[in-house]
């Protein structure tokens, strides 16, 4: 919180019409963009007065009362927990883990996050769990924590048990030595047997959740290259199975990439691609108002970090490491092709 808003004061007189009402209700009304829990971090940290005295956020508002808000709400910092979660180590030694993590599992809980629930089940919890030591480097909250999968995203993740090995990782994911190869399956048949997306990415200015590769402020080079692997003609449809070789890590870059090329990925409603599978014949004869014919659905993305390939950050060794596709994936490209 910078100065400026820590001594912001706004001042309030509460109308007649709210008497009755609770001083937290009453008051996450009135000021824009804060939730009623942030207003009650506000109360508890004694940041609002009622004529000039402090007071409880059940508080019946009687009309007339003149009331301070000094400053925005602060929330305490979240540090990660430890917690007993399974994990699949690929590789480790007293520098790095590599892990191959499942989807559904995120990498760290959001600097955002305010209750305990969103900052449970990360792989940084799960790593503490085994009561690893961890780089400090990425603080609290992120210890080891050099890049980052998507929650929906399976495969190999690097972690640094140490300061240096974390600032030699870091230097290699920005000098483009660390090569990371991943396993998609997309919507369509791709026509080109192997391509090249060269689009910036930035982040969506309406959907704030969405990053987007058309023209925005603040864009970021990002290129993926993709190889054909298979293309599947199904009774659900057209699919492609590709390799993608990322030479940047955008957020959502593989996803937002893909889409851009009219395939979004198998399970990513995000960014395109249908909840639910239907076949081809259903999808031209479905109506409004009638029953939606059986479909197939991927919970999930269909997207899995397949390989790492990097020199060791401390004695240069060449480490290519691989991580199979999970059973769910397996399991419905055995689906489809059934």
């Amino acid at each position: 919180m910078s100065p400026s808003s820590q001594n912001e004061l706004r001042t309030f007189i509460v109308p007649a019409e709210a008497a009755g009402q609770r001083l937290d209700a009453w008051l996450a009304a009135q000021l824009e963009g804060v939730s009623r829990s942030r207003v009650k971090l506000l109360l508890d940290h004694d940041q609002v007065r009622v004529d000039g005295a402090v007071q409880k956020a059940s508080l019946k508002l009687r009309g007339g009362e003149a009331i301070e808000v000094h400053g925005e709400p602060a929330p305490p910092p979240l540090h990660a927990i430890a917690e007993e979660i399974p994990l699949s180590i690929v590789y480790e030694d007293k520098d790095l883990i590599v892990v191959d993590k499942p989807a559904g599992m995120m990498v760290h809980a959001g600097s955002g996050a305010t209750d305990a629930a969103r900052n449970r089940g990360t792989l940084v919890n799960a790593l503490l769990g085994r009561k690893e030591k961890l780089s400090k480097t990425g603080g609290d909250l992120r210890p080891g924590i050099v890049h980052r999968l998507d929650k929906q995203t399976s495969g190999l993740i690097l972690v640094a048990r140490n300061d240096a090995t974390h600032l030699r990782l870091a230097e290699m994911f920005s000098q483009r030595e660390i090569r990371k190869t991943y396993l998609a399956l997309v919507h369509g048949h791709i026509e080109q047997d192997r391509g090249t997306i060269n689009a910036a990415i930035a982040r969506d200015v309406i959907r704030r959740t969405r990053m987007t590769t058309r023209r925005t402020p603040g864009a970021r080079t990002a290129i993926s290259h993709y190889t054909v692997l298979r293309r599947i003609e199904s009774p659900w449809g057209k699919f492609t199975l590709v390799s993608v070789r990322i030479e940047t890590g955008r957020t959502h870059q593989i996803r937002v990439h893909l889409s851009s090329i009219g395939h979004p990925i198998v399970g990513d409603t995000h960014y395109g691609a249908p909840a639910l599978i239907l076949p081809p014949a259903a999808r031209t004869q479905r109506r409004k108002n009638t029953p939606t014919p059986p479909g197939i659905s991927l919970p999930r993305n269909f997207l899995h970090a397949a390989e790492l390939e990097f020199a060791h950050p401390r004695t240069g060794k060449p480490l290519h490491l691989e991580a199979p596709l999970p059973s769910e994936l397996t399991d419905f490209l055995h689906q489809i092709e059934a």
